[in-house]
């Protein structure tokens, strides 16, 4: 565990904010490493089995920076008050975007390949808008062998969390994250049986293709 430095009395803050403003880079720095305390603090809130402390606390540290660059004392408060408001910003910025890149489902994922030899993947033979009626049969005729081999191929653990994470029961599909809460294991154990699954599935596509 880290050992940082004592935070900034007010008086000592003060004094090192104007000497900033006035062009001392080295104010900065102490400001900046007076500060760590407060940047590991905020971050424990978002510690987790999936997120490294040292990742937080990085990221912690650019709002601290961005804090000390853009405060301004004449609006009231304290460096400490305003920094704590952008180490937060910057911390839940980092967990939007987390949440927004588990929300996207890698139905990119190659499952097999189309007649053409072309590679065809989830998103291809479950949410095709292709207008062309040809398209759609083929499209439908691949829904079906998706759900074909889910049911015969993947053993119960596999299928359950195949079915939860491409909605292939009409549901939303979900996160690794709430499939794992939902089984009671882990997100990282739910990417393990989701990628043999889908690596069984790509298998068979790849078989039933074969003249």
């Amino acid at each position: 565990m880290k050992t940082f430095l004592e935070p900034l009395t007010p008086e000592e803050e003060k004094a090192f904010v104007e000497r900033y403003q006035k062009g001392d880079e080295k104010a900065k720095d102490i400001l900046i490493e007076r500060n760590l305390r407060l940047v590991a603090h905020i971050a424990k809130k978002y510690y987790s089995e999936n997120r490294e402390s040292e990742d937080l606390i990085s990221i912690g540290i650019i709002g601290l920076i961005k804090a000390v660059n853009t405060y301004n004392p004449t609006k009231g408060n304290r460096l400490v008050t305003y920094a704590s408001k952008c180490i937060e910003n910057e911390l839940l910025m980092m967990l939007r975007g987390e949440k927004k890149k588990n929300r996207e489902i890698s139905l990119n994922e190659p499952i097999g390949m189309d007649k053409e030899g072309n590679t065809i993947s989830l998103i291809d033979v479950i949410e095709n808008d292709e207008p062309d009626a040809l398209k759609r049969m083929e499209n439908a005729e691949d829904v079906t062998r998706v759900k074909q081999y889910v049911e015969g191929i993947l053993t119960p653990r596999e299928r359950e969390i195949i079915i939860k994470r491409y909605g292939l029961d009409g549901n939303e599909p979900l996160t690794q994250k709430k499939v794992g809460a939902f089984m009671g294991i882990s997100r990282s154990y739910v990417s393990r049986i989701e990628k043999k699954a889908l690596h069984k599935l790509k298998k068979a596509f790849d078989n039933s293709y074969k003249v």
